[in-house]
């Protein structure tokens, strides 16, 4: 399985996130878990986005080439992972929200402090960084050249060809662009939003 290539993100993460879906995102350790759930954030164009309001020290790596991690501190408690997408500038991203381990499923468990229900592993996007333990130094990592070990490879699985489209979870504003996308019925994937307001 080989890291996906810069071409890849270097595009709107519009049409990013839902190819990402039953994509692999590799931890240092070896942790490994298919992605099934992701949301796209667009710079200055979109005010839920971390980068609406132009470039800071927290989201710098936000604005840099595409392909790199994002890791951020969400209401102080959770980190949370973005792919890096777009041109350089431009703010956008896609923000990794749920997995279904597939490898060191233990260790991702044990850092998960062994919850009940396996959807618990990594199901949202706190859920999914605690459970494969990327902490706030691998933000800016390289994915595709793999330059602190954590990288997003293509195992042969293809994404859903229709996958679900919902408004994003957990903002304020913006609320009614369909930019989130998930695997259709999938076990794994963080519950639905409450209200559904398409635009």
């Amino acid at each position: 399985m080989k890291a996906l290539p810069r071409s890849f993100y270097r595009r709107d993460p519009r049409v990013v996130a839902p190819e990402l879906l039953n994509k692999i995102i590799v931890a240092p350790d070896g942790r490994a878990g298919r992605i099934v759930e992701v949301e796209a954030y667009c710079g200055a164009e979109d005010p839920a986005a971390h980068t609406y309001r132009g470039k800071t020290v927290r989201n710098a790596t936000m604005f840099g080439p595409a392909g790199h991690l994002y890791v951020y501190l969400s209401y102080g408690i959770h980190l949370c992972a973005n792919t890096v997408c777009g041109e350089v500038g431009e703010g956008y991203g896609v923000l990794l929200r749920a997995i279904e381990p597939v490898q060191r499923g233990e260790a991702i468990r044990d850092a998960r402090g062994h919850p009940r229900q396996d959807r618990e592993l990594g199901s949202g996007p706190g859920r999914l960084a605690q459970g494969l333990g990327i902490t706030l130094e691998l933000n800016g990592a390289d994915l595709v050249t793999r330059d602190r070990g954590v990288w997003v490879g293509d195992d042969g699985t293809p994404p859903p060809r229709h996958p679900a489209s919902t408004p994003r979870i957990g903002i304020s504003k913006a609320t009614t662009h369909l930019w989130r996308w998930h695997v259709p019925d999938h076990r794994h994937v963080s519950r639905p939003p409450k209200r559904f307001m398409p635009d």
